[in-house]
């Protein structure tokens, strides 16, 4: 939370009043209309600063984190089907979605056409196209390169437990722009949903196609 700058409390407190008959009167001071009108201004603004605390005093455990993954021994084999659809692109970015071992949908970027249309998320809907969204709560996708924070997001969205990859963003800025925003970061800031993510699996095949 952004510092804020300091305050004054904008009460002055009243003059005493000496009566001309010390032997019969007390001192009374007068009271200020800020006391009158209830709690100061910095009572309340504490209040709003305390208020504002709570959010940071939630459970460690209610965020989200990145999984890092070990690469299984079914993951080349899958991975080689997105980089085939990759091959098929412009812009070689493949990939395909496995649900309990089964290959269920796949897809590759479809050019400058669709700037929205990355090769996660046209297999994305290739399979909701098909099978609805509710089959994607667990699945496995692999791509070809690291999700961008949009496809990363959509991948959350959908309830996906698993992202394989195979060059990282580092890798693919070599060759062509990325946003630089590790997908792992964007796993790490969704408060709903742990993602296991496995990265590195046949980089050096992609990025041969990346340079072609």
């Amino acid at each position: 939370m952004a510092a804020m700058a300091g305050w004054r409390s904008a009460a002055r407190t009243g003059e005493e009043t000496l009566p001309t008959d010390t032997t019969t009167a007390r001192r009374e001071p007068t009271r200020s209309a800020a006391s009158d009108a209830g709690p100061s201004r910095r009572g309340a603004l504490a209040a709003l600063f305390a208020a504002a605390a709570l959010p940071a005093l939630a459970p460690s455990s209610a965020r989200a984190a990145a999984v890092a993954g070990a690469v299984r021994p079914e993951d080349e084999g899958f991975m080689r089907v997105a980089l085939e659809q990759a091959a098929l692109a412009e812009f070689p970015f493949g990939a395909a979605i496995v649900v309990d071992g089964v290959l269920q949908a796949k897809g590759h970027n479809l050019g400058r056409g669709d700037p929205t249309a990355h090769g996660e998320m046209t297999a994305i809907r290739s399979f909701i196209a098909d099978k609805g969204p509710a089959g994607l709560k667990g699945a496995t996708l692999y791509t070809s390169g690291e999700p961008c924070s949009m496809c990363m997001s959509a991948i959350i969205w959908c309830g996906i437990g698993r992202v394989v990859y195979a060059a990282s963003i580092a890798e693919l800025s070599t060759v062509i722009g990325q946003i630089q925003i590790p997908c792992a970061e964007v796993a790490e800031r969704t408060p709903f949903a742990t993602v296991e993510i496995t990265g590195g699996v046949l980089a050096d095949e992609a990025m041969a196609l990346f340079r072609r």
